[in-house]
């Protein structure tokens, strides 16, 4: 079962984050990723990357992932 570090680890490896904020039980995860590869791409794009950065683990060790994604300039605004 997958771990919030080890989920941290596999989004950090995978994909430049200027921010990333990872919280969950062991079976449910959030997490926020703001990265520059966001950039003009739609919200299915950007999840997309997430997902490929966390490769094999998603739908096996992971179970259920809330994402967050935002570009730096859209988590500046926040």
């Amino acid at each position: 079962m997958a771990q919030v570090e080890e989920i941290r680890t596999y989004i950090q490896e995978g994909l430049p984050c200027q921010a990333l904020e990872v919280e969950g039980d062991g079976r449910h995860f959030q997490a926020l990723v703001v990265s520059e590869a966001f950039r003009g791409k739609r919200k299915v794009q950007q999840h997309q990357l997430v997902y490929q950065a966390l490769g094999p683990a998603m739908g096996t060790e992971i179970h259920a992932l809330a994402l967050t994604t935002l570009t730096p300039e859209e988590w500046e605004r926040l």
